[in-house]
């Protein structure tokens, strides 16, 4: 199953100071895919897929969270899977990538890893899919649009060369996570998003990123309100 992108990008907060985010997206030709697959924490953003081992991702991001290099915590889980051959595990940290396709994952399967990022997928319609996918990536990653809307335009482009190939396989899904070290006021609920059974799982991710963006920057502004309302009575207290 599966097509999946992980980054990490560096980037200067409103005060000026220097964070990283980290974003996993993936879709796959069967339904629920986010409660399987993307995992992501301040420290990092893993993928697992293929014939998928769950705590391949969660113990990845647990063993980032306790300051292990990516590529030394994921060879050290696959080391100890008597199923590796059968994995896909791919995910990036602060300062490095990784990505492993075991022998035995279905074909077209593959994986690249590029400055910041790592791009895997299996049972693919071929090699264009992860090639589009790294590209639309690399083509946005510097334009100021939020990280989650960049990968939904990665896997558009994945997508849109044919994706999964179990065309036999009508319910599908996608998923992102979105996870950065800044300390924020308000997390936006456009950063973790799934869509867990759609015919057109891409679009639909779209859209409801979009409505969830709306709703967002509607709060933000409410609450912004309400925070000068406040302001103005206290300055008119006696």
């Amino acid at each position: 199953m599966t097509f999946s992108i992980c980054v990490r990008e560096r980037y200067e907060d409103d005060e000026g100071n220097e964070q990283t985010r980290f974003g996993v997206a993936v879709t796959t030709r069967l339904p629920g895919v986010g409660t399987l697959c993307p995992f992501a924490s301040e420290n990092g953003a893993v993928a697992t897929q293929s014939l998928v081992n769950v705590d391949l991702g969660r113990k990845g991001i647990r063993y980032l969270d306790d300051g292990l290099a990516v590529e030394d915590a994921l060879d050290a889980l696959l080391n100890a899977d008597d199923g590796a051959s059968d994995r896909q595990l791919h995910g990036v940290d602060a300062d490095g990538t990784f990505a492993f396709s075991g022998e035995d994952c279905k074909p077209w399967y593959g994986h690249v890893e590029g400055d910041g990022y790592t791009v895997a997928g299996n049972l693919l319609t071929g090699e264009r899919v992860i090639e589009a996918t790294a590209e639309t990536y690399e083509e946005t990653r510097d334009e100021d649009r939020p990280l989650a809307e960049r990968l939904i335009d990665a896997l558009a482009a994945g997508q849109a060369e044919g994706g999964d190939k179990r065309e036999e396989l009508t319910v599908q899904s996608a998923a992102l996570l979105v996870e950065t070290t800044e300390d924020r006021e308000h997390d936006p609920s456009y950063d973790d998003l799934r869509v867990d059974a759609s015919e057109a799982p891409v679009e639909d991710l779209r859209e409801t990123y979009e409505l969830a963006k709306e709703g967002f920057e509607t709060l933000r502004e409410r609450a912004a309100d309400d925070e000068e309302t406040d302001t103005d009575d206290r300055n008119a207290d006696p």
